[in-house]
């Protein structure tokens, strides 16, 4: 194993608050929908479903903004994730098969295929998520997916940086 030299990646606070904003306004017009959309189904099941979803990412983004932990450590032993609400923690890269990018709706996601997908699915305690994972397994062969979206770091360097590093892995 090539020595690699330890990279820390901070969260995008700025990025992160102005995420956190939008997903309370869209919980709020979730509620509007719920509390004042009584007598239609459609607003009262819409409302369900926004409030929960950017109910859960607000206090995740909530819990970002709080957090002083880099977003994203890569290291000798593997990566540790803690840059998005489905950060997979510890990745070490003896687990990692491949590293690509999936590109969709015009959003960049670094994969990580593991050799174990299991194994970083189960560790997620949330059921949303797991349902995430296991949605990026079935999609694109990986539960883990890294984006730039809440880092200070641009995503082509991101990339290169991890590829790289893997690659020295495998040599």
């Amino acid at each position: 194993m090539a020595n690699i030299n330890r990279t820390e990646i901070p969260l995008n606070k700025t990025k992160i608050a102005l995420l956190l904003l939008g997903a309370i306004a869209f919980t709020a017009l979730g509620l509007w929908f719920l509390l004042l959309q009584k007598n239609v189904l459609i607003y009262r099941v819409s409302g369900v479903i926004v409030v929960l979803v950017f109910g859960f990412a607000a206090s995740i983004l909530a819990r970002q903004l709080q957090d002083n932990t880099p977003g994203l450590i890569i290291d000798e032993t593997g990566i540790s994730d803690n840059s998005s609400a489905v950060a997979a923690g510890q990745i070490l890269w003896r687990d990692i098969k491949d590293v690509f990018v999936v590109e969709e709706g015009g959003h960049k996601f670094i994969m990580l295929e593991v050799r174990n997908p299991e194994k970083y699915i189960e560790r997620q305690t949330h059921y949303l998520q797991k349902k995430a994972m296991q949605y990026n397994l079935k999609t694109y062969g990986s539960p883990l997916s890294i984006t730039t979206d809440g880092l200070k770091y641009p995503f082509e360097k991101l990339y290169a940086l991890i590829k790289a590093n893997f690659e020295q892995q495998t040599v």
